[in-house]
């Protein structure tokens, strides 16, 4: 090979060693880039999103206890029980309520508390209603008329699938459950201490989880158009309850 070709080549050779290198620096430097341009959006975003917040903890809000309110409230619920969480928006729960939308907000800060206010309302209702349930003369044909309420079972379904996306409603969700636990719990052991039942051989938050598992199952089901075994699991439990409570009487 000549001189002049041996060059050549040492020429080629280094022009694409240099592109290759320059290549490289040129694609590092552009995914730095891209990464400096999301984080900066990222923290356009965050900046907004605080702002937002900050607006919002110092609106005026208005009066808990007026009627509108109420409204809204009552609009928010119908549409959780008939079409579902995913359908409540200021929009819909304005319509729903004849009132205007800005009205929404100004009741309510966000989404988040106008949920929390359905949340709160249906919790104390249903706290209510297993209080008087537990003090009735059938204490146990009340907790299960009040836990297979298909209303009920369907708020719990709806609520529980809203807590997988909002913390805080999560967090309320656990508090009022808490709460309607132990009076069902404490009421229930009575009952079957009553009727010479003791805890060792059917404790009582057993007896009550396989009641609530019962209604919610049976709830979901109907949801989907499944009716199988129904009838049959109902009239199953409501034989041994009035068991019970005859050997309670007894």
């Amino acid at each position: 090979m000549s001189l002049a070709a041996l060059q050549a080549e040492h020429l080629h050779s280094y022009a694409v060693r240099l592109l290759s290198t320059e290549g490289v620096e040129v694609a590092r430097s552009q995914e730095q880039q891209a990464r400096a341009g999301a984080a900066a959006r990222d923290r356009r975003r965050s900046a907004r999103s605080a702002d937002n917040e900050q607006k919002a903890s110092t609106r005026r809000i208005g009066a808990t206890d007026s009627k509108t309110r109420a409204r809204l409230v009552d609009g928010a619920e119908r549409l959780m029980l008939d079409k579902g969480y995913a359908s409540v928006s200021s929009r819909r729960v304005a319509r729903e309520a004849g009132l205007k939308p800005q009205l929404v907000h100004y009741y309510f800060r966000t989404m988040d508390d106008l949920f929390l206010a359905v949340l709160r309302r249906r919790a104390e209702e249903s706290l209510d209603r297993y209080a008087h349930a537990l003090a009735s003369d059938r204490p146990l044909r009340a907790l299960w008329e009040v836990t297979t309420d298909p209303r009920g079972a369907v708020f719990t379904m709806e609520f529980a699938a809203l807590a997988n996306h909002r913390k805080a409603i999560r967090a309320e969700i656990a508090a009022y459950a808490e709460r309607v636990r132990q009076m069902q719990l404490d009421g229930l052991a009575r009952v079957l201490d009553g009727a010479g039942i003791s805890a060792e051989v059917c404790p009582p938050v057993v007896a009550l989880q396989a009641i609530t598992g019962i209604t919610q199952v049976i709830a979901l089901e109907e949801a989907l158009g499944i009716r199988t075994g129904h009838d049959e699991t109902l009239a199953f439990v409501e034989r041994h309850i009035e068991q019970l409570e005859e050997g309670a009487a007894a």
